[in-house]
């Protein structure tokens, strides 16, 4: 049986109809609002020195307050760190939210298409993570864990705010100066964890961490028709659930990665087998937890569990 990492698409067909539904009422709602809102109720206040931001999910609101700082009043759409970000249906009041925006932020690499969509349907300015970091639909979207696309969406973010305030150029400059010092210490523990246990193998029962295993030099040696199953939303084979076991009571992989928001009676049989064989598991969650202010101390700490999870693999 050949291993390999999964390159399937990652936009979960079996959703589509349901995001297209979504996606129309979303639309329907911001050109019903658009018609019928209220007078007193203006797009944004860039014009007066603070920028309103929207973002789709809360990692990048906490990106975008940080770049920001006292010049931008950045909120997700998405407040609640146990949504699923892929089959999220806007309210009404989302739709206004994002309407009222200077400045909307989306994930893309079809993550949060109800929100590119509804983003799209005003004059607002949009920054696109996937596209800002050269990826597109079908590529794994859980980019807020790569090094790579972070750095490139604080770029295309702070070029959003100098364009909206000119005049606050040299500010938005020095934040993200600052962020960048925080995001290289991020990339010294990388560079520092991948030390001790870059090269080995892991098996995930999900994608989300696909970007920060990569960035510290693990291999996934998930068998990919079981990946490719779980990123369509769809229940592997039981000829794939089984192979994945093998590898796990087998210790042909060294880590267990568990997404714990997206929880079923196939990522429980899998953790079970990683006890059993005595193999660490490490929880990823997929949206930030609330416990955290930043992506940097987010990733951090996950970073602190991935060493920990080895240090007891080889104290064993």
């Amino acid at each position: 049986m050949q291993l390999r990492p999964v390159t399937g698409k990652f936009d979960r067909p079996s959703n589509l109809l349901r995001k297209s539904i979504a996606g129309t009422f979303a639309l329907a709602l911001l050109f019903g609002l658009a018609a019928c809102g209220n007078p007193t109720d203006t797009k944004g206040s860039a014009s007066k020195g603070t920028i309103q931001v929207v973002t789709s999910i809360g990692q990048w609101s906490a990106l975008a307050q940080q770049l920001g700082g006292d010049k931008v009043k950045s909120q997700p759409v998405i407040n609640n760190p146990n949504a699923d970000a892929h089959d999220y249906e806007p309210t009404t009041s989302d739709i206004g939210h994002i309407g009222r925006a200077d400045l909307v932020i989306v994930n893309g690499a079809g993550y949060d298409s109800w929100a590119s969509k509804a983003a799209n349907t005003n004059e607002h300015k949009i920054v696109d993570i996937a596209a800002s970091s050269g990826h597109k639909s079908g590529d794994n979207p859980h980019l807020w864990f790569s090094s790579q696309a972070r750095k490139q969406a604080a770029q295309a973010i702070t070029k959003a705010y100098q364009e909206l305030l000119p005049e606050e150029e040299q500010y938005f400059s020095q934040q993200h100066a600052r962020w960048q010092q925080s995001e290289q210490g991020l990339s010294n523990r990388l560079a520092q964890v991948k030390t001790k246990v870059g090269g080995s193998t892991y098996i995930a029962t999900e994608s989300a961490a696909h970007y920060l295993a990569e960035d510290i030099g693990l291999t996934d040696n998930t068998p990919v028709g079981f990946s490719q199953a779980v990123a369509n939303e769809s229940e592997p084979s039981p000829a794939d659930i089984h192979s994945t076991e093998q590898l796990l009571l087998n210790k042909k992989v060294q880590l267990l990665i568990f997404n714990n928001q997206e929880v079923s009676g196939v990522s429980n049989q899998l953790v079970s087998a990683a006890h059993t064989a005595a193999l660490p598991v490490v929880q990823v969650s997929e949206q930030m937890p609330a416990e955290y202010h930043n992506l940097v101390d987010w990733i951090g700490s996950l970073l602190t569990e991935f060493e920990k999870a080895f240090d007891v693999s080889n104290a064993g």
